[in-house]
């Protein structure tokens, strides 16, 4: 009797970094948070942009962010959008208020808690996580740190 070879799991959908987002993808593979930020304004931009949508200037360059948010809204995750995550379901889809400047959203997946255990303001950082060998990418997670508890 033969038993038939499991199928290969599917890849994930990989992203390919371009001239205005490279800088976000080289902090990744460091485990380090970059976010754009306009040298002119000094407003931060999230998603990387070729021009601030503050000033207008084209001075814009990649900056080392602390990790630290807030959660600002979520929602769970139940319909796979790729067969890399059909067996990936359901997971928290959150939107984070970087501590960087008001208003600097970032859009995540968050782990190492339950939805019962969501709170809107509670306090995040980033963790990276490695879904494949060729994808990581930065999740958020409840803080470790004891200021301003939830």
């Amino acid at each position: 009797m033969t038993t038939a070879a499991a199928a290969p799991s599917p890849s994930p959908p990989v992203p390919q970094p371009d001239a205005v987002t490279q800088f976000f993808w080289d902090g990744v593979a460091r485990h380090e948070l970059w976010i754009q930020r306009c040298q002119n304004c000094r407003h931060y931009l999230h998603y990387p942009k070729v021009l601030c949508h503050y000033c207008q200037s084209d001075d814009l360059a990649g900056e080392q962010v602390s990790g630290r948010a807030t959660l600002y809204t979520w929602t769970i995750a139940v319909q796979p959008f790729h067969p890399f995550y059909v067996d990936r379901i359901p997971y928290i889809v959150a939107t984070v208020e970087l501590d960087e400047e008001p208003g600097l959203m970032f859009m995540t997946q968050l782990v190492d808690c339950t939805e019962e255990e969501l709170r809107i303001g509670m306090p995040l950082e980033v963790t990276f996580v490695e879904l494949d060998p060729e994808l990581t990418l930065p999740f958020f997670r409840p803080s470790s740190g004891t200021e301003g508890g939830f």
